[in-house]
């Protein structure tokens, strides 16, 4: 069974080994596009740490029988004249584990932050996913999220 709770400081080095196969997994897709640094994990640690318990962030840890399996990472965003973006909720990540994945656990962060978002305000919820992060746009579909934005990048 999957629980999905609020993460605390006795996650942070699971969650934060996690944090460092997304970064690795997006810099694998494209190279110069997504930078990877020496010890994505340790600052992932301390970032995270610094979040917790702010106001407007929302940080999930999966459990799948007492071992973290995944993680969500949200924040409540003001409105954004760039982007055209009224107030809303944005995952910035949300990822599981190899051994946890096709189990419902990436959907099921995503259902709880979905209510995270809605209890503090927001009328919508963002996100950004890599162009070859087929899995997890489907699923993004599937909970009812729209195409609205392709980014293009011009390496110089």
């Amino acid at each position: 069974m999957t629980v999905i709770r609020d993460m605390t400081p006795e996650d942070l080095d699971a969650v934060s080994l996690l944090a460092e196969q997304l970064v690795l997994l997006h810099h694998s897709w494209d190279t110069t596009r997504f930078f990877t640094t020496p010890d994505v994990a340790k600052g992932y640690r301390r970032y995270f740490q610094s979040q917790l318990g702010e106001q407007g962030v929302v940080l999930l840890t999966a459990e799948v029988e007492g071992v973290v399996a995944g993680y969500l990472f949200g924040t409540l965003e003001s409105r954004d004249w760039a982007k055209l973006l009224d107030a809303h909720g944005a995952v910035h990540d949300v990822f599981v584990s190899a051994a946890h994945r096709r189990h419902g656990v990436a959907q099921a962060l995503m259902v709880e932050a979905k209510a995270r978002f809605a209890k503090l305000g927001a009328r919508q919820v963002v996100l950004y996913s890599a162009s070859s992060n087929a899995e997890g746009q489907a699923l993004f579909k599937r909970l009812g999220y729209r195409p609205t934005m392709i980014e293009l990048t011009l390496d110089l």
